[in-house]
């Protein structure tokens, strides 16, 4: 069951950046709409690993200096 979820996730993953580059270079308006959402998605994935802290002493990058 769990393979059947990250494949999905995995697809989804794929096929929202295949409209970002799509997008860039002109596709269709749907494109342009996934592309928007799956940015968005990334920035806040982005943003919460940021407000998340620093779990374990490493650095932002998520290695230590040990």
């Amino acid at each position: 069951m769990i393979l059947i979820v990250l494949s999905v996730v995995l697809l989804l993953v794929v096929g929202g950046c295949v409209c970002v580059v799509w997008a860039g270079r002109g596709g269709p308006p749907w494109t342009r709409a996934v592309a928007t959402a799956t940015l968005a998605a990334g920035e806040l994935v982005r943003t919460s690993r940021r407000s998340g802290g620093n779990r374990g002493g490493g650095g932002p990058d998520g290695s230590s200096d040990g």
